[in-house]
């Protein structure tokens, strides 16, 4: 089926057109939750309901056109019900992680003027109290969460629908329709950027619809299919992918308790697409690998051979558009007694992953191909709505992230930095001309990113521009490519290479430490925490070697000279990664500046006797 109403123009005109085509009919559903153990459905009639009575109570307490309401807080029905009611009011949603802390809160509801935030519950409403003060355009508070006792000038969310529902009994005229243009903006993404302050990225409600209308003439959807939700809707490429994508073919929206409870969760849900980050497949990769040694040896063979067959078969296709007879047979028995058992872990509906967020490396791609696996690594960035490209279902190339989306134009500038034009570029940056200009020339945005085209219109990011190294002698040096190498090893959980300014490259290293800790148990290694458990020697020429290996693949500028070890991993708690999951480079070399110039004296010393 497709899109319920290919021409909508509007978010409004979605949210309509969809409630409208399954207005009476109780055997869809469009979001599910877990409640006492067990995902219970929230009906078509039942949201748009609850979506009319609590505009109507926004729009009684003076919320009107163009006025900024924010959201804080995590997945919840609660998210897709207030972000409804906001825009079908002309309003404008401010959406905030629930893992900032109050300053960086305070300053975005600031510097977008906020009449209202709707909050989750008593932990984030105790950020907004604590800055309330600050705050003199505030002037509506709600929390999702039932208040067990009351706070002065804070409303529940029940208790605004119970408001709503009366105003609409007395004046039933009172939400005629809000004159919403398709070039009004919709939302104030703030990015969270690696450096430097935030800032709020214009999207308007043209901008987001383009995005979705291209997106879906690629993934095909319908109302058969479903999605598990777990990354932040506050994030722009969970809201177009996973909301309003998924909303606008009738598909259902299944919300993950946690990112703990996620392989849970895929059984229960039994989806059939999941937008996703490249560290959830880390995971999946290790569970089922895990899961495999613990089996007898027999098994353990079979798994193998499975593996390779699935290899060799995507192989020939990919150079000669088909497989041979005997390749093919060998597939469809590894189906029988591998592959098949592994998806039904998924859930066994499962057509896609879409990967997005950050690279996925290709190696973790090539490894759920060949368990016939499809993950659909794509690109975007908020400014864009996100999604720009994509790779095709008929055709996958792990490595890229494929073709650009429809009505999207790329180009490489001599730089090599990608610059994209399109419907879905954003206006700009919220009362910051001086950026919206660095970003958006003659029409193009300079995306930051260094990368190029194959053949085939393929994708391929190389680098962000900001990171690449100019060491001490001159040389230009893209670290991803090289990072990428790294975590190819299972003993790496996360890395950042480094070496501005400096005569050698040298990486700082996330181990993952179940590896390690297994590691050490086979060796009969004795250990009291993660830091003395890097420093022993044998965990060391773990990493000796794999530098050593890495090394024979890059120029000798390339070469990765030294590792640090550190013994906490880059975490959104920490500061060292932002909330959309990417690392934070200049965070990270802050924290161990110390540890990094003893690296380099030691190294120094070395190359000077040599």
């Amino acid at each position: 089926m497709g899109l319920i109403n290919p021409d909508f123009q509007t978010l409004p005109e979605l949210f309509s057109s969809v409630f409208t085509h399954y207005r009476g009919d109780e055997s869809q559903f469009p979001i599910a939750r877990k409640i006492n153990g067990v995902y219970e459905p929230i009906l078509y009639p039942t949201l748009e309901e609850d979506v009319r009575h609590f505009g109507a109570f926004l729009k009684h307490n003076g919320v009107t056109s163009k006025d900024r309401v924010a959201i804080l807080s995590e997945n919840r029905p609660g998210w897709y019900l207030a972000d409804m009611a906001i825009l079908n009011l002309g309003a404008i949603n401010v959406p905030l992680y629930p893992s900032l802390p109050p300053n960086q809160i305070e300053f975005i509801l600031n510097n977008c003027s906020a009449k209202a935030i709707i909050v989750s519950n008593m932990l984030q409403l105790g950020k907004i109290i604590s800055i309330w003060q600050n705050l003199p355009e505030l002037c509506l508070v709600i929390v999702m969460n039932r208040l067990e006792e009351s706070v002065e000038d804070v409303l529940d969310l029940n208790q605004a629908k119970d408001d709503g529902k009366k105003i609409l009994e007395e004046k039933p005229w009172f939400l005629d329709k809000a004159p919403v243009e398709p070039d009004d903006v919709a939302t104030i993404i703030y990015t969270s950027g690696t450096t430097g302050l935030p800032k709020g990225v214009m999207l308007t409600h043209r901008n987001i619809c383009e995005n979705v209308k291209s997106s879906s003439s690629i993934i095909r959807l319908d109302e058969s299919d479903c999605g598990l939700s777990f990354l932040p809707l506050s994030h722009a490429y969970e809201r177009t992918g996973g909301y309003y994508l998924l909303f606008s073919c009738g598909a259902s929206i299944y919300l993950a308790e946690s990112v703990e409870t996620i392989s849970l969760n895929m059984t229960e849900a039994r989806p059939t697409i999941i937008f996703t980050v490249p560290r959830l497949f880390d995971r999946i990769k290790m569970s089922i690998l895990k899961q495999i040694s613990n089996e007898h040896a027999i098994k353990q063979k079979i798994f193998k051979w499975a593996v390779s067959t699935g290899e060799k078969y995507h192989r020939e296709i990919n150079k000669n558009g088909t497989a041979s007879k005997f390749v093919s047979f060998q597939h469809t028995l590894a189906k029988k007694l591998v592959y098949q058992k592994i998806k039904n872990k998924l859930g066994g509906r499962l057509r896609y992953f879409v990967s997005g967020g950050a690279a996925l490396p290709q190696k973790i791609g090539e490894f759920f191909q060949a368990l016939d696996i499809s993950i659909l690594e794509g690109f975007g960035l908020t400014e864009t709505s996100p999604i720009t490209n994509v790779n095709r279902p008929e055709k996958i190339k792990y490595g890229t992230v494929g073709p650009t989306v429809d009505n999207v134009q790329l180009k490489i500038a001599e730089d090599g930095e990608i610059l994209f034009k399109g419907p879905n570029i954003m206006k700009g940056y919220w009362k910051d001309e001086e950026a919206t200009g660095q970003v958006i020339k003659d029409g193009w945005f300079y995306s930051g990113d260094i990368g190029e085209v194959d053949n085939d219109g393929y994708l391929k990011i190389t680098d962000r521009k900001k990171h690449i190294i100019v060491t001490s002698g001159g040389k230009n040096i893209a670290p991803m490519p090289i990072e990428n190498l790294i975590t190819e090893s299972s003993y790496v959980d996360q890395v950042i290479v480094i070496g501005e300014k400096r005569p050698f490259l040298i990486a700082i290293i996330a181990p993952d430490f179940n590896k390690l800790k297994e590691f050490a148990k086979t060796e009969g290694i004795q250990f009291s925490s993660n830091k003395e458990l890097i420093r022993h020697k044998s965990v060391q020429q773990i990493f000796e070697k794999l530098l050593r290996t890495v090394s024979r693949q890059l120029a000798t500028h390339e070469k990765v000279r030294k590792f640090l070890l550190v013994d906490d991993a880059f975490t959104i708690e920490n500061g060292h990664m932002t909330p959309t999951l990417k690392i934070k480079r200049k965070e990270i070399i802050a924290r161990y500046a110390t540890e990094i110039d003893n690296v380099y004296k030691t190294l120094n010393m070395v190359y000077n006797t040599e």
